[in-house]
């Protein structure tokens, strides 16, 4: 399944893959993966090519560990893994991003520890790995603390509240 969603100046597409049952129907993860996308686009005034795409992986952790061993050397599941493209589509074709992984029982164990809906924290996490494929990182503080604002901007456009609050 795929949506479209203005980016700036240009469309996002997200194609997004349900390959675990346990997800929400896909009508509905194009929903929460389109609005992220669009409130990321615009809370950071972000430009991409044309016809840009990216690809949303909805799976178990079980998958997302192998892939988080075999390209990060951690063995274990997290949350959301991205993949940055590493070129253009190419002459007349759309212009692939990156991909996007999500693990599903790590989302959902996250969600009801913070007390957070459900898809809600999806369309954090689907915003975060979007930034991620973009080139946005949070390895040193400035970082982190850039992006956050970003993402927390981004999630009150959608009615979200912030995830970094301190609730303390």
């Amino acid at each position: 399944m795929t949506g479209q969603e203005a980016c700036a100046t240009a469309t996002v597409s997200a194609e997004i893959v349900r390959e675990t049952e346990a997800w929400p129907a896909e009508d509905a993860l194009q929903r929460i993966c389109d609005e992220a996308i669009a409130a990321a686009c615009k809370a950071g005034d972000i430009a991409v090519p044309d016809n840009a795409g990216v690809a949303i992986l909805f799976s178990d952790d079980a998958h997302v560990r192998r892939l988080n061993a075999g390209f990060r050397g951690q063995d274990k599941p997290t949350n959301v893994l991205s993949f940055p493209a590493s070129g253009d589509g190419g002459f007349g074709e759309a212009s692939h991003l990156g991909d996007i992984v999500l693990a599903f029982e790590t989302v959902v164990a996250e969600a009801e520890s913070g007390g957070t809906p459900f898809d809600h924290h999806v369309a954090h996490l689907v915003m975060h790995g979007f930034l991620h494929v973009l080139g946005y990182d949070h390895v040193d503080d400035d970082e982190a603390a850039a992006m956050e604002r970003l993402e927390t901007l981004a999630l009150a456009e959608l009615g979200i509240a912030d995830p970094y609050a301190d609730d303390g």
